[in-house]
């Protein structure tokens, strides 16, 4: 449990780090001269060299541990922040993001990894899951507004400065609070004497049609992060795109504290909450009368709801092995999908609202994933019900 405890405080770091940025990358970008276009290439090359480091640790988290990606990842993204608060071109903020996309690639399957190790019972793993959600949220409550007030307060140089040299000491408070290693054991291994030997848990099956899922909502994220803050104009209109974005954390933030939704199957949890936030983006689309706030927070708590149970999902799929390869190839198709999504806003925002694309991807994705009519099964709805003996 303390290893749990420094973890999540070196993640809400990390994350408030990197949510702080949202409000005000783009308006940076607009500030050296980048057009639409460029700036959705520049969101999307961020995620493109995500690919890279994703295949990279999916192979080296399960051989080596966590503990040195997340340090590598810290401080090697708080190094790229304080050289992005020098530039003055758009190629140069280009690279500095293509750089910070692959660094930060490590991030992400290294914790959920560290997280899931912590513990062999599936009901611990989810509430860890629950814990990532709710420290990844809080962060995001408070950090784009707060990058958005220093901007207005400092300017943008000194905002990335503040921000790399908080990951580098969160990277180096990271080697003395991370253990090197975690002792890696079988699922259901644990077990009262008295109880009968658990059946051998299957080897990884998560089905390909599943990383659907993480694509169509990173690529929906995507086009949002592109879109919101091109509604900032001058110091009010940034400050404004930040308090949007705590709002729509402060959503998130409610569902993630209804600790009774974690009763339900994950799989059912992340259809609901895909169909409302595929609701959210038809609502930005077409339904302007709706106050924009409101519609981001329940598009919040739409994501408060997703990506705990997307998590528990894996992990259950996976029956709980090479948990570093399933999270990379999770982050994967999340990187593909911010690839496309700002992207495909960019070239296409003056003919169709990106919001209605995202809405249609949300909704394609939910029609193509697998329905299992096997009673038991992951993916049927009862699965949570445990069988009568």
């Amino acid at each position: 449990m303390k290893t749990a405890i420094w973890l999540y405080m070196f993640l809400f770091l990390a994350f408030f780090d990197l949510h702080a940025q949202y409000p005000i990358l783009t308006p940076f970008a607009v500030s050296l001269g980048a057009a639409p276009v460029f700036i959705g290439w520049m969101m999307g090359v961020y995620a493109l060299t995500h690919l890279p480091g994703n295949l990279i640790a999916g192979t080296v988290i399960d051989r080596h541990g966590s503990r040195r990606y997340i340090i590598f990842s810290l401080v090697s993204a708080g190094i790229v922040l304080l050289l992005q608060s020098q530039v003055h071109y758009p190629w140069q903020l280009l690279a500095l993001r293509s750089i910070s996309g692959f660094v930060l690639a490590f991030l992400s399957p290294a914790c959920l990894t560290l997280l899931a190790s912590l513990s062999s019972d599936k009901v611990t793993q989810g509430k860890f899951m629950s814990g990532h959600g709710v420290v990844h949220t809080l962060a995001s409550v408070v950090s784009p507004a707060a990058g958005a007030f220093i901007v207005a307060k400092a300017g943008y140089s000194v905002t990335f400065q503040s921000l790399g040299w908080l990951l580098i000491a969160t990277g180096i408070m990271a080697i003395f609070s991370v253990p090197s290693s975690l002792r890696q054991s079988a699922p259901a291994t644990v077990m009262n004497e008295a109880a009968p030997a658990p059946e051998p848990v299957q080897k990884s099956q998560v089905p390909w049609r599943i990383y659907i899922l993480p694509f169509v909502i990173s690529c929906s994220q995507g086009i949002l992060f592109f879109e919101l803050p091109l509604r900032a104009t001058g110091v009010d209109g940034i400050m404004s795109t930040g308090i949007l974005f705590s709002v729509m954390s402060i959503g998130a933030l409610i569902t993630l504290s209804m600790l009774f939704v974690n009763r339900y199957s994950p799989y059912k949890r992340v259809l609901g909450g895909i169909f409302v936030l595929a609701l959210c983006f038809y609502c930005l689309a077409a339904l302007r009368s709706i106050p924009l706030t409101a519609t981001l927070f329940i598009l919040g708590m739409a994501k408060g709801i997703i990506f705990p149970a997307m998590a528990s999902l894996f992990i259950e799929l996976s029956g709980g092995s090479k948990l570093g390869r399933v999270f990379s190839l999770q982050s994967i198709a999340m990187s593909i999908g911010s690839f496309f999504g700002p992207i495909t806003a960019g070239q296409l925002r003056t003919n169709v609202s990106p919001y209605y694309i995202a809405f249609v991807l949300l909704m394609v994705g939910l029609m193509m994933l697998p329905i299992s009519r096997k009673p038991g099964s992951l993916l049927h709805p009862n699965v949570n019900q445990t069988p009568a003996s």
